[in-house]
């Protein structure tokens, strides 16, 4: 069985979930974990003046996909930041250039998730992992979220991300707080939950 965590990170926020989205997925007996990212679609300018360019070094060394190669993948994670409550424009690019293989119908039947970062608690998030379920719906993917089984999206003692939808976390406005060690959690389990299933799926 194959897993792709496959995100888009402008700060490390939603990099750092992946990995913990990776560590959960490893934990599933033969499962090949796959960590990559979507192109950049900004001017390197932008890059520059947001501070993004700085940040990005630290996960520069993760390979770019080619949306061709989904193809390959049992169970694949999407990460994204939030863009005014939807998804940002580099993972909206690459779910574009998905067409032809909705075309073919190349992805019914896989396991499909999301992960979020907003820079507030109500930033967003449960509207963005809504949105991109319809979009994975539309590839037929069978969609898995983050259930109440994990018990830390119960509570209300910090300040946390994590949704019935999708692991999640705050950056604050500035990128300023880092995934909480609640959110990172969050990650793992959505990342060894998702990957059972498709496991169970991929038995014949």
């Amino acid at each position: 069985m194959k897993t792709l965590i496959l995100f888009y990170s402008t700060y490390g926020h939603v990099y750092k979930l992946a990995e913990a989205i990776a560590e959960g997925a490893r934990e599933v007996e033969g499962n090949e974990v796959v960590i990559k990212r979507v192109p950049e679609t900004l001017p390197q300018e932008v890059l520059d003046k947001t501070g993004a360019t700085g940040a990005q070094k630290a996960f520069e060394h993760i390979p770019v996909a080619n949306p061709d190669e989904l193809v390959e993948y049992d169970n694949i994670v999407f990460g994204t930041p939030t863009r005014y409550g939807n998804l940002c424009g580099q993972m909206q690019a690459f779910m574009d250039s998905t067409g032809g293989l909705w075309a073919k119908g190349a992805l019914v039947g896989k396991v499909g998730s999301a992960f979020v970062s907003t820079a507030t608690q109500h930033g967003g998030q449960e509207t963005t992992l809504r949105a991109f379920h319809t979009e994975l719906l539309h590839h037929g993917f069978v969609i898995v979220g983050l259930p109440y089984a994990w018990q830390g999206q119960m509570g209300h003692e910090e300040v946390t991300g994590g949704t019935p939808y999708g692991a999640s976390t705050v950056a604050g406005g500035q990128g300023e707080r880092q995934p909480s060690a609640n959110e990172l959690e969050g990650a793992r389990y959505q990342g060894r939950h998702t990957s059972e299933i498709a496991k169970k799926l991929a038995v014949k």
